[in-house]
């Protein structure tokens, strides 16, 4: 089967001999063109029908856009640069985690579009945050304090909050991180469906864009470690809840202002029913061979559309082989076929991409691990240390605001400095691939952490000599917190690196119809390094500790007793690890190849 062609149903019968079929194809660039022919003998056709398919931008109500240089471009992408802005100061301020962000990319990309599904969930996240200032500021949500003093704070006798508070609080919280779930997989990616792919200036754009969008969110999240922290320290809880509310509220009104900008795409349907179609289709055929007698070819739609709205096609490829068996044209199928027993070679491809990219992202699980414990472990060295700056004295939760500043600080000299740079290195026209990217963010944290070790052997031995081994909790006067960071711009680096690069690697390689979805991966990702985070300290804990000897575990609650730089050389060993793995995958994908003609085609529709 393997110099099979994908054949329409135009092009052949169910009867129709094998070798008729063979004389009608003539290689695979044929093919291409082939695709491409039928839409250009219709006059004014291509613009129309690519709309229809979902490929072209339209507006908000679906219709042809009919000025493009009226809507999109940079002046739309800074809209949404300010609503991510305002509401990542709100998530950051809140340190929501979720793993469901996956059904946001999908609601996106089935049925809403991303515009509606934002719209939605911002609403929804607001929401949220209305109703936790209202649990924080109202007497009504709040349990009796009257006799709950520090010593009662301490020993836990403090009036505890009734089942129906309890309640109201755990759904304003289920609320707001249901509302945040649904916004992360589709910001970035709306924002990327503002520049037009047709533009010769396309992948450039794109790249800023992406740096700009985490730029957007560094801000966001350089406010919410200082001026909420702030806030919450001199005027309380409900005060900060409630910034971080306004804070939403902005972000709502600055999303809403730019309707009229932004160009959007058409939703395709639900990808998990052509997951499942493909499935199924392709278990039922489990037992047919590739290359049959039976089977008149793979199966695809004559001219240049796809069945799935919101996709171009999809070249067939030998990856996955087992699932072209779904695109299997068997006689037995008829010219109508039962999209359950037969699919197309774009939609068995769209499976073939999702799985081919799942890997990349899994492999910044650690990164998102080593991020997690930085929020604790780096804080609780902070504690034992002098966090004076001159006269200034930083309050120690302000200290995770480092890793932002130094993202903000390489995002701002990317384009000056790295890209020249790294281009004179790699030949490459941005400096570095989407993957190369992702891999240099990957090692760079294994070099924060492994600092971070080293760091905290000389603190914990600093602690011991000069008498503070049980006194974690007071500051030692001459031990700068500053030494850290270095820890903390190490990471901020890797962060910028691996993140930027992954959501522009996943937003360019995903279907086009899955964009959502593709970028929901990465929001999978970081949700799941909490996870694994909880699953190593536990392992660790339970490992490394014996209450019963005596035995204090490696996270000991007092850090100068336990041995948080053992526990940093272990995850240095597990990044190190993961990034031996990911070079192997990095080298073994290849990036999606756009058919010319498409292109050309594309192109064509603008002029």
């Amino acid at each position: 089967m393997g110099s099979k062609e994908i054949l329409s149903l135009e092009c052949t019968s169910a009867g129709s001999p094998a070798d008729e079929r063979v004389e009608s194809v003539v290689g695979r660039n044929n093919l291409q063109f082939h695709f491409a022919q039928s839409d250009e003998r219709r006059p004014g056709g291509i613009n129309r029908d690519s709309v229809a398919n979902g490929t072209a931008p339209v507006n908000l109500w679906g219709k042809p856009i009919d000025n493009l240089s009226k809507t999109g471009g940079w002046i739309a992408a800074f809209f949404i640069f300010g609503n991510e802005m305002a509401e990542r100061m709100a998530y950051f301020g809140l340190s929501v985690n979720m793993i469901s962000s996956v059904l946001g990319g999908f609601i996106a990309d089935a049925y809403l579009g991303r515009y509606w599904t934002i719209a939605i969930f911002t609403t929804i996240y607001l929401v949220g945050l209305i109703g936790i200032t209202l649990c924080a500021t109202m007497s009504v949500f709040i349990p009796n304090q009257d006799q709950c003093y520090q010593l009662s704070k301490l020993l836990g006798t403090c009036e505890p909050a009734k089942s129906w508070q309890m309640l109201y609080l755990y759904i304003v919280l289920y609320v707001t991180a249901f509302g945040a779930a649904g916004i992360r997989p589709c910001v970035s990616s709306f924002g990327a469906d503002q520049f037009d792919e047709r533009s010769k200036d396309y992948k450039a754009h794109l790249d800023r864009f992406f740096n700009f969008f985490y730029l957007s969110v560094t801000v966001g999240a350089i406010v919410a470690f200082t001026m909420v922290v702030y806030i919450q320290m001199k005027h309380g809880w409900g005060s900060a809840f409630a910034s971080l509310a306004i804070a939403m509220a902005i972000s709502n009104v600055v999303f809403f202002v730019g309707t009229p900008l932004y160009r959007h795409r058409l939703p395709g349907g639900s990808p998990l029913t052509r997951v499942a179609q493909v499935l199924v289709a392709a278990f039922r055929k489990r037992n047919v061979p590739l290359s049959s007698s039976d089977s008149i070819d793979l199966y695809e739609l004559p001219g240049q559309n796809s069945a799935i709205k919101g996709s171009g096609k999809i070249d067939h490829t030998d990856d996955f082989r087992w699932l072209d068996k779904a695109a299997l044209h068997l006689k037995e199928d008829g010219v109508d076929p039962n999209p359950w027993r037969l699919c197309t070679v774009t939609q068995v491809e769209e499976v073939k991409i999702l799985l081919k990219l799942l890997p990349i992202p899994m492999c910044t699980i650690m990164l998102s691990v080593v991020l997690t414990e930085y929020l604790t472990l780096s804080v609780q060295q902070a504690y034992t240390m002098d966090t004076h700056m001159g006269h200034l004295k930083l309050p120690v939760i302000c200290m995770p605001v480092f890793p932002g500043l130094s993202i903000f600080l390489i995002l701002a000299l990317y384009y000056s400095t790295f890209a020249p740079l790294s281009r004179r290195i790699t030949g490459h026209p941005h400096g570095a691939s989407q993957l190369q990217r992702v891999g240099l963010g990957l090692a760079v944290s294994i070099l924060s952490v492994a600092w971070a070790g080293v760091f905290e052997r000389y603190r914990r031995n600093y602690a011991i000599k000069h008498g503070y081994e049980a006194l974690f909790l007071s500051p030692m006067p001459n031990l700068s917190a500053y030494w850290l960071l270095i820890q903390y711009c190490l990471i901020g680096i890797a962060e910028v690196f691996c993140i930027v690069g992954l959501l522009e690697f996943l937003y360019q390689e995903a279907p086009d119809a899955m964009r959502s979805i593709g970028s929901a991966y990465a929001a999978v990702a970081g949700g799941l390094g909490c996870f694994v985070a909880t699953i190593i300290n536990n392992i660790v804990k339970s490992i490394t500790g014996n209450e019963a000897e005596g035995r204090p575990s490696w996270l000991s609650q007092n850090i100068n007793t336990g041995r948080f730089d053992y526990f940093y050389w272990l995850l240095t060993v597990l990044s190190l690890i993961n990034f031996c793995v990911f070079l192997l995958l990095a080298h073994r994908y290849k990036y999606r190849v756009r058919k010319m003609v498409e292109l050309e085609i594309m192109r064509a529709t603008t002029t």
